[in-house]
């Protein structure tokens, strides 16, 4: 039978990094060895028995920067031998101590066999580096280990987006070193999450966050299936919400197992209740009494009095409460996967040190939860979310709400009378930061080690745990100072640096202290504004405004990709070029993006107005940055315009500056709707005539649309330069076929018609299922995926079911890149039924894939296949014309493979980006010569130097 839903069990391990090299006196260097003792190898252990008997798992599990770094640590794995050593030997003096007491006996025999094991596996097993059995899992497939900050930051309250950067790249790099594999998630430490950390995340290769419940909850829109599925931000990182049944069984003082009566306690130990000279040659070279991990006790009840722990007891409980866990996971599924059209997920996410340490029986009891998961029952399965994202790649898109899993939800545990005073420091320092990176642009080798010691020094400050301290009143004096501490050495780095006294000695000593994050880079902290001052205008370089309403990561259209494509590949060709675009959230102000220059400007207003207005203020904003551009940063040689959403803005700075002005019509009005109708449609309309008219040249993407914009605006032929959209085939080819991909979407006996694009009206997907049911007739073995959203997609989706075909078609939603490349790859037909196509860019890209593609003959489409030979062409709007054409090419497999071959042919001869780019230098050179501007014959003359 098939599961109903998934269980994802999360473990966070975490412990801030505590080193001292200078001495052994300070006792929180132990809460590393207590971890390693009483959690990280337990549960290594219980793994590895999960192996050993065949019993399939799948957990989820963060280990920290900072835990990786001192687990991998000589010096702290050199102490931690001498820690467990001395266990052994007070374990074996308690055998002899209780010799005449046949219960504690046993006990004390008990913890001398459990520490000789924990010795063992430490020193033989994994050769003292616990990380090598975490990443032994992982290889296995049991573990999906994800990255966390670098020193587990609250990140809300981290200020820039360098140190924002900073705390991402470092977790990203460590995690890559210890384990061999860039993380595919993370755990935001403290679940604290701010929307600015999106874009973040997304540079990093990081596909998915947990977050707290009230994160998610409160999310605008509100998510259709709860914490049950998880949501897509605009950014496009998936966010998992921790369930709060689930965590309330496991985490409550009052109500979750690890209080059970049976079960041992943890405040009772030998360490405080032996006689202090018996016990003292085994405390911390301190002397102060502590924890030394041997308990004889069970929690009893809520009396002082407590009774002798016994073990069968807490096993017996451990798995009763495995059994209730599984019981009532298994509900929650029931009630969620009745409400839903997918499988619903239960994130269960806890602190890894929870199990061993805290709640000893913890290991115990998640090794019964595996083992009665598999042979129990069969409504859950246990998942990652990685995996659960993989079988689901579409998800709801949703704005989550700032929050964390803190008291009330937000950030007051990191933020109060007892710490607040923290964060002016702090935030400074960031500040001070960024200004040293752009200070030593080309430091010597003394000044770079002083400027990454810096970023460490600031990194470690920054973690969330000191202001946990300060906030539970627990360990504050050591809070304090470690805070004090790394500003203060920070500060005196910066002084250092500014006055150019730095000592060698000293550094290195510094360096020694802190020896984290070996490849840490100050130049993280560089400033990503785009400089005030003039730059110099080097004579060999034509230097281009670009204007485009959008550009990556706004997609909207096939417009942001060929700016994008366009521009990259002007750079190549020796080009300077500044995009002009609107800002995304997120995203920085300014940036340099394969070498161009991209400048996201907001709006003067973005609240409450349509999109005419919208437009409108971005023109307005536009003109305005353009003019400080220019200003500034000038002198320019050309604008090029996409599109009339950008013709104001062109037509004031080509005549305040007297530049010339080329633009790129896209596609009309006119021909989306097939006429002008409304009062904006002739708006619209008429911007688009008045940057034609404004323009020194225009360039269309095909034969079809200089046809149309000739027609439309009236333009002299002569005026227009027709230069096709480009293809980059590496963007669509694949290196390995994926069968899983594959299979997701159809079985292995049928055959798959693909169509990827907007879902609306002029991509004709409507003429597409009309035809399913007697394509299905000549070839039953058709699989019908549609990719892509758009606003008819749920109409579309209720005519499949009208239909009785909803078996045979799968709407997708949104598809990513490397999905669609494999549905190519595995196509046998390819199907692109448009009504209106200005030029057809996925048409283009599905030719670079190898894939056999269908079109209208309509557009730019037309223009492109040449039909039977390189791909096939219908009938725009007839039925029969696709249904034919469609069934021909599924039946003559040959015929296909042939027109794929001559497909990629074309492709490579016509319509690289490297073409594109060399045809529109032409047009520019052509405006140019007109012009007469008087830098083209040097940067001709330095071009021809060059080649």
């Amino acid at each position: 039978m098939v599961e109903k839903g998934y269980l994802a069990l999360v473990l966070h391990a975490h412990l801030p990094y505590i080193r001292h090299p200078e001495s052994e006196q300070y006792i929180e260097e132990k809460w590393l060895f207590e971890a390693i003792t009483e959690t990280y190898l337990p549960l290594l252990q219980v793994f590895e028995g999960l192996h050993e008997d065949q019993v399939p798992f799948r957990l989820t599990m963060s280990l920290t920067p900072t835990l990786l770094s001192m687990l991998s640590d000589p010096l702290l794995q050199g102490r931690y031998s001498a820690y467990i050593e001395n266990l052994i030997q007070l374990a074996k003096k308690e055998i002899k101590r209780t010799a005449d007491n046949e219960d504690l006996n046993d006990l004390a025999s008990m913890y001398y066999k459990k520490f000789l094991h924990m010795q063992d596996s430490f020193e033989t097993i994994y050769q003292r580096n616990v990380i090598n059995g975490f990443r032994r899992m992982q290889d296995l497939g049991y573990l999906e280990l994800i990255t966390c900050s670098a020193t587990h930051a609250f990140l809300p309250y981290v200020k820039t987006e360098m140190a924002l950067r900073a705390q991402i790249e470092n977790a990203v790099k460590v995690h890559y070193q210890h384990l061999g594999r860039a993380p595919r998630g993370i755990w935001l430490p403290e679940c604290g999450y701010k929307a600015e950390l999106d874009p973040i995340l997304k540079e990093f290769g990081l596909e998915y966050f947990f977050t707290e419940t009230d994160g998610l909850m409160h999310a605008d829109p509100k998510p259709t299936y709860d914490v049950y599925a998880p949501v897509v931000t605009p950014t496009g990182i998936a966010a998992f919400a921790r369930d709060a049944e689930s965590s309330k069984q496991v985490w409550s003082s009052m109500e979750g197992y690890p209080g059970d009566f049976d079960y041992r306690e943890y405040y009772r130990d030998i360490g405080y209740d032996l006689d202090y000279d018996y016990i003292k040659p085994h405390l911390h070279k301190s002397g102060v009494r502590l924890n030394t991990g041997i308990k004889y006790h069970r929690i009893t009840g809520n009396a002082h009095q407590k009774e002798l722990y016994h073990p069968d007891w807490a096993r017996d409980t451990a798995a009763r409460h495995a059994g209730n866990f599984m019981f009532n996971r298994e509900q929650q599924i029931e009630f969620a996967s009745s409400y839903m059209n997918r499988k619903p997920i239960i994130v269960a996410s806890y602190d890894a040190e929870l199990f061993g340490h805290w709640w000893y029986e913890g290991p115990m009891w998640l090794d019964f939860l595996c083992r009665k998961i598999h042979y129990d029952q069969n409504t859950i399965k246990l998942k990652a979310p990685i995996d659960y994202l993989e079988e689901y790649p579409e998800n709801e898109v949703a704005a989550l709400s700032m929050s964390s899993w803190g008291r009330g939800g937000y950030g007051e545990v990191w933020l109060g009378q007892n710490n607040e005073w923290i964060y002016r420091h702090l935030h400074q320092a960031e500040h001070r930061m960024i200004e040293l990176a752009n200070r030593f642009p080309n430091p010597t080798d003394l000044e770079k080690r002083a400027l990454n010691q810096a970023v460490r020094e600031l990194l470690l400050a920054q973690s969330s745990d000191w202001a946990f301290i300060m906030d539970a009143q627990t360990m504050v004096e050591y809070a304090i100072k470690r805070t004090k501490n790394h500003i203060g050495r920070f500060k005196e780095i910066y002084d250092a640096l500014i006055h150019q006294r730095i000592n060698a000695a000293w550094l290195t000593e510094l360096e020694r202290r802190n020896a984290i994050f070996p490849a840490v880079d100050y130049k993280t902290f560089t400033s990503r504004q785009a400089p005030s001052a003039p730059a110099p205008h080097a004579p060999s370089k034509l230097k281009v405004l670009v204007l485009s309403w959008e550009f990556p990561p706004m997609m909207v259209g096939g417009l942001s990709r060929h700016v994008f494509d366009l521009t990259r590949k002007m750079v190549e060709l020796g080009f300077e070029i500044h995009v002009l675009t609107s800002h995304v959230d997120g995203y920085p102000a300014y940036e340099q993006n394969q070498g161009v220059h991209v400048h996201r400007i907001q709006t003067f207003q973005s609240n409450e107005i349509d999109f005419m207005g919208w437009i409108f203020q971005l023109n307005l904003a536009m003109i305005d940055y353009g003019k400080q551009l220019i200003n500034n940063y000038g002198p320019f040689d050309l604008i090029h315009a996409h599109d009339w959403l950008v013709s104001q803005s062109a037509k004031t700075l080509k005549h305040q500056f007297q530049l010339p002005l080329v633009s790129t019509i896209h596609a009309t009005e006119h021909g989306r709707n097939q006429g002008i109708h409304t009062d904006i449609q002739r708006k619209i309309h008429h911007l688009e005539w008045q940057l034609t008219y404004e323009s020194y040249r225009v360039i269309g993407c095909s034969p079809y649309m200089e046809r149309e914009i000739c027609d439309v605006f009236q333009l002299p032929a002569d005026k227009l330069d027709i230069i096709p959209n480009g293809v980059d085939p590496g963007l669509t080819r694949i290196e390995h076929s994926d069968p899983s991909i594959r299979a997701h979407f159809a079985l292995p006996h049928e055959k798959i018609v693909f169509f990827v694009g907007r879902i609306v009206r002029e991509k004709g997907v409507q003429i597409l299922l009309d035809c399913v049911p007697n394509i299905l007739r000549a070839c039953p073995d058709a699989k019908f995926v549609i990719g892509g959203k758009g606003p008819m997609l749920e109409e579309l989706k209720w005519k499949a079911i009208e239909m009785g075909i909803q078996d045979k078609v799968m709407f997708t939603g949104f598809i990513s890149d490397e999905t669609r490349n494999q549905l190519l790859h595995w196509a046998s037909a390819t199907v692109f039924p448009s009504l209106y196509e200005p030029f057809g860019i996925v048409a283009l890209e599905a030719m670079a894939a190898g894939a056999p593609v269908i079109v209208s003959d309509v557009g730019g489409m037309a223009d492109i296949v040449e039909h039977g030979v390189d791909g096939l062409k219908v009938y725009p709007g007839d039925h029969a014309s696709l249904t034919t054409q469609i069934i021909a090419c599924l039946q003559d497999e040959q015929k296909a493979q042939e027109m794929k071959e001559n497909a990629l042919n074309k492709v490579e001869q016509y319509y690289l980006w490297e073409r594109i780019a060399e045809q529109t230098v032409s047009v520019y050179f052509n405006v140019l010569k007109e012009a007469q501007r008087p830098l083209l014959e040097s940067y001709v003359e330095a071009a021809a130097a060059r080649s």
